[in-house]
């Protein structure tokens, strides 16, 4: 079965990327959450003014990968201590944030959010919320990384390597 999650990993290039590489997603759009205008375009999210994060909508086969098992790949590349700010990208826009469709996600969103709070001994800057609304980001943004290859992305290579290992196969 396909489904699909919302995450918010600070700049939606190298979180797509991230992402898509993943073994069992099958495909991560770059996009706009839970913001409070219709149909936001870059330059207005980049504003901080419209309430979006920039994320990215992931679909994954439930046959291939779990949810809780995303959720661990995708604190691997996060600093989920760190408000509004992820590398060198601050503002609301680069928020960190889990927003679900289907609230029988839930159990596996908290299993993993609160191991890592554990671990770290430290509350979590992550939101967690259903999502309110989700706008897929111009053509342009999207796999922006493999067109431009020397941009910038917060996320390090070897993170890269390791979501394509196979790292990412399990069904939880």
């Amino acid at each position: 079965m396909i489904k699909e999650i919302v995450l918010a990993a600070g700049c939606f290039w190298g979180a797509q990327r991230y992402l898509k590489l993943i073994q069992g997603v099958v495909k991560a759009e770059a996009g706009y959450a839970n913001g409070n205008i219709h149909h936001p375009t870059y330059r207005e999210v980049y504003t901080d003014s419209t309430g979006y994060a920039e994320a990215v909508r992931v679909s994954y086969d439930t046959e291939l990968i779990g949810l809780e098992r995303i959720l661990q790949i995708y604190f691997r590349a996060i600093d989920p201590t760190s408000v509004n700010k992820q590398g060198e990208d601050q503002g609301t826009r680069y928020r960190t944030g889990i927003y679900y469709n289907d609230e029988k996600d839930l159990p596996a969103i908290n299993n993993i959010y609160n191991r890592i709070a554990a671990e770290l001994k430290t509350p979590l800057a992550v939101e967690v919320k259903p999502l309110k609304n989700f706008y897929r980001a111009e053509d342009e943004h999207q796999d922006y990384l493999e067109k431009h290859p020397g941009g910038y992305c917060h996320i390090p290579e070897a993170l890269m390597e390791f979501a394509k290992s196979g790292s990412g196969i399990s069904t939880d």
